[in-house]
C-alpha cells in the first residue's frame, strides 16, 4: 500500500492552512481512496491508540472518528465532559503531557482554539482539532471531499455560504481559497467572519486566483453551483433570550428551493445537526439536491486520510 501522499511536515492538524493547494487535493484523493478500498488501510493503526478529548456534544465527529479509528485497526477511547473543560481541572499542558504517555495521537473537540494550540505545543503526539471556536478543519475537509466526488475540477466550483460566519465557515472560505474555488459568504448584518480570517483568506485568494465575495445581500448571491448552511444558533445557545431576534434577523437567509434556483445551484451542503424550517426547509433538506449524508459519511473518510497521513512516517 501506497498512499502517495507527500505531508512529511503534517505533525498535527490543527487548522486549514498547513497545508498547500497539492498537499490538500492529495489529501483528498486519498480519503477517496480509502473510502473505495478500505481493507487496503485496515492496519494503518494497528496496535495504535487514539485519545479523543470532547468538551462539546457531538454525533457525527464522535461516531465518525470512533469507527473510523477501528476500520484502520486502531482504538479510540472516549473522553466526555466529565473531565470538565480543558485547563480547569488541571493545566492544558499537563492533559497533553499525561496523554502523550499512553496515547499514539489525540483528537479533541474544544471550545477555545487555545486549547488545541496549547495540545499541539506541549503534547508529544499528534493532535487533530475535532472542532474549535475558529476553525472545523475535518469537516471542511470532508466537505471538499464531498465536491469532488461531483466535480472532478474543484477549481471550476462555485461555492456559496449562506448563514453565520462561524468557525464552520472560517474552515470552508480558507481552504477554497487555497484550492482555487470561487467561494461567496452571505451574511446578516453584524455576523460576518471575524476579520482576521477575513484577511488571511484574501491572501490565499490572491495566491490562487479564486475569486471571494463577501456581502450582506442574499439577493447579490449570483451564480452558485452549491450552497451551504449551517445553524444560525451556535451549540449551547439554544435556550439563549436572543434565540427570537436572531431568527427573526436570520429569516430572509433561508436557504430553500427559491434560492436554489435564484443561484441554478444543483447541490445543497450542510454539516449539521440542521434546524429545519429555520436555516434550510425540510423539503430541500431531503430533496435529490441535498448532499448531507454523503457530506456527513465523508466525515470518517477525510479524518481517515488524516490519521493515515500523520501515521505513515
Amino acid at each position: 500500500m501506497s498512499t502517495n501522499i507527500a505531508l512529511q511536515q503534517l505533525n498535527n492538524f490543527l487548522a486549514d492552512d498547513q497545508l498547500n493547494k497539492s498537499e490538500l487535493l492529495a489529501l483528498i484523493e486519498l480519503a477517496i481512496n480509502i473510502k473505495q478500498n478500505p481493507a487496503d488501510y485496515s492496519q494503518v493503526l494497528a496496535g495504535k491508540s487514539v485519545a479523543m478529548i470532547f468538551e462539546k456534544p457531538s454525533l457525527r465527529t464522535h461516531v465518525s472518528f470512533d469507527m473510523g479509528i477501528s476500520k484502520l485497526g486502531g482504538h479510540a477511547l472516549y473522553l466526555g465532559q466529565q473531565n470538565g473543560k480543558l485547563g480547569e481541572r488541571e493545566r492544558v499542558s499537563d492533559y497533553a503531557k499525561n496523554l502523550s504517555c499512553f496515547a499514539d495521537a489525540i483528537v479533541a473537540r474544544v471550545f477555545s482554539h487555545d486549547s488545541i494550540q496549547g495540545l499541539a505545543e506541549h503534547a508529544s503526539v499528534p493532535v487533530i482539532n475535532a472542532l474549535c471556536d475558529v476553525y472545523h478543519p475535518c469537516q471542511a475537509l470532508a466537505d471538499f471531499v464531498t465536491l469532488s466526488e461531483s466535480y472532478p475540477d474543484l477549481s471550476q466550483v462555485k461555492l456559496a455560504y449562506v448563514g453565520d460566519g462561524n468557525n464552520v465557515s472560517n474552515s470552508l472560505m480558507i481552504m477554497a481559497a487555497i484550492l482555487g474555488v470561487d467561494f461567496t459568504l452571505i451574511s446578516p448584518e453584524g455576523h460576518e467572519a471575524q476579520a482576521d480570517i477575513v484577511e488571511k483568506t484574501k491572501q490565499l485568494a490572491q495566491e490562487s486566483g479564486s475569486q471571494l465575495t463577501l456581502t450582506n445581500d442574499i439577493d447579490a448571491i449570483g451564480k452558485q453551483d452549491v450552497i451551504y448552511t449551517d445553524t444560525w444558533i451556535s451549540m449551547g445557545d439554544e435556550d439563549s433570550s436572543k434565540k427570537a431576534e436572531i431568527l427573526a434577523k436570520f429569516a430572509p437567509y433561508q436557504v430553500n428551493h427559491d434560492l436554489m434556483e435564484k443561484a441554478q445551484a444543483t447541490m445543497v451542503l450542510h454539516c449539521q445537526p440542521a434546524h429545519l424550517e429555520e436555516e434550510i426547509t425540510t423539503e430541500l433538506f431531503d430533496s435529490e439536491l441535498s448532499k448531507v449524508f454523503q457530506q456527513a459519511e465523508n466525515r470518517m473518510w477525510a479524518q481517515n486520510a488524516v490519521l493515515v497521513a500523520l501515521f505513515q512516517k
